[in-house]
């Protein structure tokens, strides 16, 4: 009987065992695969970017980085950021006026993280770095960058100087650090921005 009871103990830890590990992969795929979707986000984000004169199409403050692209019912301006160890998501509403995208990026800047339309995209993040890919050699987001003329405004002043924009590199490379461990992903952009 006693026999009986000590294998029935092991039996019974080795499949404890098993079943601890079969949830802890299950686990860690269910992360990869979230992180493989926002991943996937990231580049249609970059991939829809829309260069307008009203706000930059592609910014980077250090800690967030903004950006203008097309959507169902106009253009909308998206957020990601790093904030108290989480990377997150924000996206506005579509505008189709110049001004409202203007307001809703300057209002962007003030965003808290806890806002309708955020989204924790994962826990865990440390640090974050954004490196774009300008004359062959990539340099931090937050140096100055190339310098292109505004599109034509229709109904300026005759004769009046476009506004001075920043062009958009030719790819942008995210480095951040998840859980200890570092990702890097490089998204090439199109001929327009996206």
């Amino acid at each position: 009987m006693l026999i009986m009871a000590l294998l029935s103990m092991v039996t019974w830890q080795g499949l404890d065992g098993i079943l601890r590990a079969r949830d802890g992969s299950k686990a860690a795929l269910d992360r990869t695969q979230r992180l493989a979707t926002v991943v996937v986000q990231w580049e249609q984000d970059l991939q829809a970017l829309h260069e307008s004169r009203a706000v930059p199409a592609l910014h980077f403050d250090g800690r967030t980085v903004r950006m203008t692209r097309r959507v169902d019912g106009g253009v909308a301006l998206v957020a990601w950021s790093l904030r108290d160890g989480r990377w997150q998501r924000w996206v506005g509403p579509a505008f189709t006026r110049l001004v409202d995208l203007q307001e809703s990026w300057i209002a962007s800047q003030g965003l808290l993280g806890n806002e309708p339309g955020h989204l924790t995209l994962a826990e865990g993040a440390s640090e974050w770095h954004i490196y774009y890919h300008r004359g062959g050699a990539w340099t931090n987001a937050q140096s100055t960058g190339d310098v292109a003329a505004a599109p034509f405004t229709p109904g300026a002043a005759p004769g009046a100087a476009p506004a001075a924009l920043e062009a958009l590199p030719t790819a942008v490379r995210m480095v951040i650090t998840l859980d200890g461990r570092t990702l890097t992903r490089d998204i090439a952009l199109g001929p327009s921005g996206g």
